[in-house]
């Protein structure tokens, strides 16, 4: 199935602070917008080096693990659907980590 990434906008924010980022996050998107997925553990088939963290939640490693991205998704009857829940550095994550905050967070609802 196709995937619709819901909260785009999120990430062109992140962008705009990490100008760095930006080729990363295109790479990402291009690999979206060709992803062809039915179950959650296809994500590792187009991004072997994501982390499925719980039945919905993925976290993505962008840019040379630089950047994550934490998502939830939804398989529906004709759609993928991540939702951003959270951006940033590798850094930014590890203090999130640190707090176990990577399952619940959701700056972008």
């Amino acid at each position: 199935m196709k995937v619709h990434l819901i909260k785009w906008k999120s990430i062109e924010l992140f962008v705009e602070r990490h100008a760095r980022a930006k080729p990363s996050i295109e790479k990402f998107k291009t690999s979206i917008k060709s992803a062809d997925w039915a179950v959650i553990n296809d994500i590792k088939q187009t991004f072997g080096s994501v982390d499925i963290i719980d039945n919905d939640r993925v976290i993505f490693n962008i840019g040379g693990n630089n950047y994550r991205l934490i998502c939830s998704c939804w398989f529906g009857p004709t759609m993928v659907h991540l939702y951003v829940k959270w951006i940033g550095t590798h850094a930014e994550y590890t203090k999130l980590c640190n707090q176990s905050l990577q399952y619940t967070i959701d700056d972008f609802s």
